[in-house]
């Protein structure tokens, strides 16, 4: 067989596919990257929080304390909202980095309308949760821990994901500093085939046990409930409107 010779159409051809993206893979942008080191990493995973999801027989239950705060030790804002809407029946729980959070929000709400968009149908929360775990482990969001939370045909569903990529889907799961204090509250709380309203009670009693010890949870809860119909995202300074 011939090889081909220098600057023939073929050996043109070949080079230029060679600077052209492969045709067969999927249509996603290039993954954002950074320059951070593992202090940085140390240093942005002590920022603090305390979040809790909770499944119900009514859908899911999402709670989040309000507080940002610097390592923990001086509060930068006192009215975060650390729970988004990414989908239609879905939201996620913004834990650690406050950037790299942010930026895992948008680029999973972006991918959950491509894919309705390119479907006709909304994607499935076992989908997203995989998604999520694979943005995890495999992008610039490694300094998170979120929770999401979501309903769809199988019913309501909590997903944990860790800064490795790890999905856990539970009953229940908290997230951030004050963890440790609002999973004592749930373990004695949490009762099979809760109501929404039930949930709401157990889920900020949590975060309530978490700011009376956690320096890095405080200033209020903010309340997500997520039935089949949609995401509800409330906020309240004072915990007795709530509890």
């Amino acid at each position: 067989m011939r090889a081909p010779q220098h600057n023939s159409d073929f050996s043109r051809t070949v080079d230029q596919l060679a600077d052209d993206p492969n045709p067969y893979e999927p249509e996603i942008g290039s993954m954002p990257q950074n320059d951070l080191t593992r202090a940085d990493l140390d240093n942005v995973n002590k920022t603090g929080t305390t979040t809790i999801g909770i499944s119900t027989a009514d859908g899911v239950v999402i709670a989040t304390d309000m507080r940002a705060s610097l390592g923990g030790r001086f509060v930068s804002n006192k009215n975060v909202q650390k729970v988004e809407q990414i989908h239609p029946t879905g939201a996620l729980t913004l834990v650690g980095s406050v950037g790299g959070a942010q930026s895992f929000i948008s680029s999973l709400r972006a991918e959950v309308n491509l894919y309705e968009s390119r479907r006709g149908e909304q994607m499935s929360i076992d989908a997203l949760a995989t998604l999520a775990g694979n943005f995890a482990r495999g992008g610039p969001f490694f300094a998170i821990h979120p929770i999401l939370g979501g309903v769809d045909e199988e019913g309501s569903h909590v997903y944990s994901i860790d800064p490795a990529g790890g999905v856990m889907e539970d009953d229940y799961t908290v997230t951030g500093s004050g963890m440790q204090l609002a999973y004592g509250h749930l373990e004695q709380a949490y009762e099979e085939d809760m109501s929404n309203e039930e949930a709401v009670s157990v889920a900020a009693h949590g975060i309530k046990s978490a700011v009376e010890r956690d320096t890095g949870s405080g200033n209020g809860v903010f309340l997500c409930e997520i039935t089949d119909e949609g995401v509800d995202i409330h906020g309240h300074h004072d915990f007795d409107e709530v509890l």
